[in-house]
């Protein structure tokens, strides 16, 4: 019991730490947004992804879960190790729909290849192919997650990921970073828990209201939705 809890009070504070770190990118996220080409850039076409809001939807349940995740993001991959499970749980038994929002706030940290944005890209390459696999795409690129201050993943690299996924014939879509601008817009979406300063990931809803992690699923999620 010892050991729990100093793992829950743990990935709580370096939750609020994220928060605060993530905040050093938002100049360039600002910048890098302004670059982007005055025409709306290449929607995903997809019966599971909302044009308006970014989210990848999987399941059907009366339930929303909203995760928002930067695949370069460290504590998002704690977030999966702990949380993924029990969300994955939740989707296989209809008590929820989970809204997959890859966003990209961390492209200063790999090193000038804009990993977040290539990995985010990819996401939406994987969800418009095969909207199934969206969920074991996002899973085995946390698996595979990079440090930070790395180059992250290559292209290749995450080709062979989403393969892994059962995503085939996607190549140009990665290559050519077809929805770079859409993962810029939708990343400006992102909703401030109130309190804080500016984006952080992960940023978790359950329908519609914030959700502090603890470190704890069946308290923060499971007993929620009872």
């Amino acid at each position: 019991m010892a050991t729990a809890a100093r793992k829950t009070n743990w990935f709580a504070i370096w939750i609020s730490i994220a928060v605060v770190v993530v905040l050093v990118g938002v100049a360039a996220l600002v910048v890098v947004m302004n670059n982007q080409a005055t025409a709306p850039g290449e929607v995903p076409d997809s019966a599971g992804i909302n044009q308006e809001t970014g989210a990848i939807a999987v399941g059907s349940g009366s339930n929303e879960l909203d995760t928002y995740i930067d695949f370069m993001c460290p504590i998002c991959g704690q977030f999966e190790d702990l949380y993924g499970e029990t969300i994955e749980g939740l989707v296989d038994d209809g008590s929820i729909t989970l809204n997959i929002h890859p966003i990209s706030i961390l492209d200063r940290a790999s090193m000038g290849t804009a990993f977040s944005t290539r990995a985010a890209n990819a996401a939406y390459c994987v969800a418009e192919a095969k909207p199934e696999s969206a969920l074991a795409f996002t899973q085995l690129m946390f698996e595979n997650q990079p440090e930070e201050s790395t180059e992250g993943l290559t292209d290749e690299q995450i080709l062979d990921i989403a393969s892994q996924a059962g995503v085939t014939g996607i190549d140009d879509c990665v290559n050519d970073q077809t929805y770079a601008d859409f993962v810029a817009e939708m990343t400006e979406k992102t909703p401030v828990k109130p309190g804080a300063s500016g984006i952080g990931t992960p940023t978790v809803l359950l329908n519609g209201e914030f959700v502090t992690l603890t470190g704890d699923p069946q308290a923060d999620l499971v007993d929620a939705l009872k």
